[in-house]
């Protein structure tokens, strides 16, 4: 057999081999987990995925001290506090330090709101604002700080939390120079540069940049403490009517019917449910805007104030 020929059946022999091996096409997952089972195409993405389930955390930030488990997602958060915000919205400026926020935050504009609650049925249109309405029915606050002892319902806000403990303030103001925790303390303290004035108090009429200036500043007119809700920022000059409008944030029912046994969150709801039973309409009086049995017209004055007129008992 000459050269020539020997090296063609060589050639033959050799693809008649690989023709044997399993074929493995391109793109094929042939890297699998085994703790979970998920595949991948390279050995690398292997190795990044499996820290998942070993929960290693070897690449931290300088700056704030947290942790990551890929240098990547390091690097990514580093972005934060270099103040590099390359991701802008169009349609309102708001600017994002990675690709995937922005792509979160455009849905805010479109209207949708995919995620709703199973209990009251209120839309999101982002996950995470579900998850922190969420907390609201049940109450639940599992997360504590070890140095002080307040709980949280998130991870995320104990996380936060933590870092007024370290002392680290990572986020400074461009204007002032003053430093900030959280970049939610330093967005809300913008806002006193920008001059927009959000709060007002409802007695006078005056604005203010903060909800805690509006609410010492009602102090004023009130003589006393206001409480605020911690969940939507309304106020109340008195403790009692603040954990009053706390149950239109849980489920309780406090205040029940004692002909029909149903419940209600407020004893407003609760006198105007009984309407059904003793057949008799409420009036609110335009004068002292308290309810009666009458609507307030001359023949029917209010009993509480008389309609606005020198009411004198006949008897």
């Amino acid at each position: 057999m000459s050269s020539t020929q020997k090296d063609q059946h060589g050639a033959r022999s050799q693809r008649s081999q690989e023709a044997d091996k399993p074929h493995r096409r391109k793109g094929e997952k042939k890297h699998t987990c085994d703790e979970c089972g998920k595949a991948f195409t390279v050995r690398a993405s292997l190795k990044q995925h499996q820290v998942i389930h070993t929960g290693e955390r070897p690449f931290s930030c300088d700056l704030c001290g947290k942790y990551f488990s890929r240098k990547g997602s390091l690097k990514k958060h580093q972005l934060i506090h270099s103040g590099v915000k390359a991701y802008s919205c169009d349609q309102c400026g708001r600017a994002f330090t990675h690709s995937s926020h922005l792509q979160k935050h455009l849905v805010t504009h479109s209207g949708i709101k995919p995620y709703s609650c199973d209990e009251c049925g209120k839309g999101f249109t982002v996950r995470a604002s579900l998850k922190r309405h969420q907390v609201i029915h049940t109450g639940e606050r599992p997360f504590s700080c070890d140095l002080c002892g307040k709980s949280f319902s998130l991870k995320g806000s104990l996380k936060q939390h933590q870092l007024i403990h370290s002392g680290v303030k990572a986020y400074s103001c461009d204007q002032c120079g003053r430093a900030f925790t959280r970049s939610s303390s330093s967005q809300k303290h913008l806002v006193t540069h920008s001059g927009i004035k959000p709060y007002s108090c409802d007695i006078c009429g005056k604005t203010f940049s903060r909800r805690g200036s509006r609410n010492t500043h009602l102090r004023i007119h009130t003589r006393h403490d206001v409480y605020c809700c911690e969940q939507c920022g309304k106020y109340f000059t008195t403790d009692a009517h603040l954990q009053q409008h706390m149950f239109t944030h849980t489920e309780e029912r406090p205040y029940q019917c004692d002909l029909c046994e149903k419940t209600f969150k407020a004893p407003h709801d609760l006198r105007r449910h009984q309407q059904i039973h003793t057949r008799k309409r409420l009036y609110k009086c335009s004068y002292c805007e308290k309810q009666s049995d009458t609507d307030g017209s001359s023949s029917q004055p209010c009993h509480h104030c008389g309609g606005g007129k020198d009411f004198h008992c006949d008897c």
